[in-house]
Formats: C-alpha cells, structure tokens, sequence
C-alpha cells in the first residue's frame, strides 16, 4: 500500500501541538477552505498520538513480522478521512469521531495483507482447539477420523481443513530475532535448513556404514554392494556398469551375504 512516510516518522509530542483557541480557529479555517492542505495537515500532527496509541495496541496481538509503520500508515489515512468528515457543529469531539475511523482503517489494511480467507482462519482455528483437547484426552495425537468424530464433521471436510491449515501457519522469511550477541540479527531465511544439500552428519554416517558393509570384500564385491544397496541399482545395471551378466551378479551378491551371516552367527556365538 501507500505509505505516508511523512506521518509515520513523526513522534508524538508530550504536549498537543496547538492550544485549544488556535485548534478551534484551524477547524474554523480548514471547515470554510476544505482544500487548504497547510491547514489540514496541522490537524493531522495535532491528532495523530490517537492513531500511534491504537496502532500500538493492535498491533500488540499481531505476529512480530507485522509492521508498525504499515499500521500508523493506514490509520493515517483513516485519520484524514475523519477529518474531512468531521461536523463541528454536531456537538461530537473530534477524538470521539474520529477513532473508529482510525481503528477501521488499521483493521482493512490488516484484512488487505492476510492471504488467507477469514472463513479458512475460523475452521483452523476450531481445528486446531479440538486437536488440543483430544491430544490431552488421549496422551497422543489424535487420528483424522477422531477429529472428524469430535467435531461432527465428515471426514473430507477435515482433511481439507487440516491442508488448508499449513496456508495459515506460514510465516514470513524477514522475521527476525536480535542475536546473542546483539551484534545483529538473525532472520527467518538464515535458519531455514536447504532440504536439497546433503547433511554432513548423514553423509559422514553413509561412508561409516559402506566402510563396516564391505570390509575385506574384493573391487567387484564392494562394487556390488555399494550399487545395489546405496546407489539402488538394479542386478541388471549392475551387470551392465561391471561387464557381468545379471545372474553372475546375484551369484556374488548371495554369496557376501552368506558370508556375512556367517561372520555374524560367530559373532554371536563368541558372545
């Protein structure tokens, strides 16, 4: 959205920006010359502390990623258009009017930012309530079926809510916590483990593994054991990368596992 960045720098000052005479003579002065923008804007400084205070209480139930200046900037807007519709003469104070406005305002730029459909929240949210109750009830997690049958609803309906449910729960990659330090901060993306790289423990565990499997086996023999159980080949393409034919390649393969289970069997014995 428009971002007003004039008004959402500004501080509130302590004191009002102008007295009680000189705001009655700048309503008097804007109401007589709408388009008096010099004017208008000095409203606007004079009253904007009401929408830094409900800015500052809204957003102290939202997430952390959820901007404040994004709030101020939106309650701007609903402040000037409160201004522009205010009517002296109805006897009404000015902060009185104008705060549902500003509290409005806030509230349809926070409906305009959420991707998820307010109905998908509610079902969520039900969900997400029944599933603590039934995972106390039980001492483990509850089952789809358990969820549909707690909350009278067919099973589909759940499924598809509990789909729907990882849209709402999603957050955003600039979320960012203050390091230990307090040197700097450490974003969302920055602790986001990269599913596609390989972890170094896993590999580390992976080459142990082959080491201890083909321990004094011949080429051929590690070669098959390594294609075959971690490269996941078949007998054939086996066969095929060692110029041995696919039933050759199965003779060796019983063959080291005979091996190996009498390796074990003694193994065993010895203890």
């Amino acid at each position: 959205m428009f971002k007003t960045k004039k008004y959402s720098s500004y501080q509130p000052a302590t004191e009002p920006c102008a007295t009680s005479e000189e705001l009655l003579a700048l309503w008097t002065e804007y109401k007589q010359n709408p388009d008096n923008q010099a004017v208008r804007n000095r409203l606007v400084e004079h009253y904007l502390p009401i929408v830094y205070r409900r800015a500052d209480r809204i957003r102290a139930k939202l997430p952390s990623e959820i901007e404040r200046d994004d709030l101020i900037s939106a309650g701007t807007f609903g402040l000037i258009d409160a201004i522009g519709a205010y009517d002296m003469n109805r006897g009404v104070k000015f902060e009185t009017f104008c705060l549902p406005r500003v509290h409005g305002a806030i509230v349809d730029e926070l409906r305009a930012m959420d991707w998820v459909p307010r109905k998908v929240r509610s079902k969520t949210s039900k969900m997400n309530e029944a599933y603590r109750v039934l995972e106390g009830k039980f001492g483990r997690k509850p089952t789809e079926e358990e969820l549909a049958e707690f909350l009278d609803q067919p099973l589909d309906e759940v499924r598809k809510t509990i789909s729907q449910s990882s849209t709402v729960n999603m957050t955003s990659l600039d979320k960012s916590w203050t390091d230990t330090s307090g040197d700097s901060d450490i974003s969302e993306m920055d602790i986001l483990a990269d599913k596609r790289g390989e972890d170094p423990s896993d590999r580390i565990s992976k080459q142990e593994l082959i080491r201890n499997c083909t321990k004094g086996l011949s080429k051929n023999e590690r070669l098959i054991i390594i294609l075959y159980y971690f490269e996941e080949l078949t007998m054939k393409e086996i066969g095929a990368t060692l110029d041995l034919s696919e039933s050759r390649v199965s003779q060796i393969h019983s063959q080291i596992l005979e091996r190996i289970k009498k390796i074990h069997c003694k193994l065993q014995n010895d203890f």
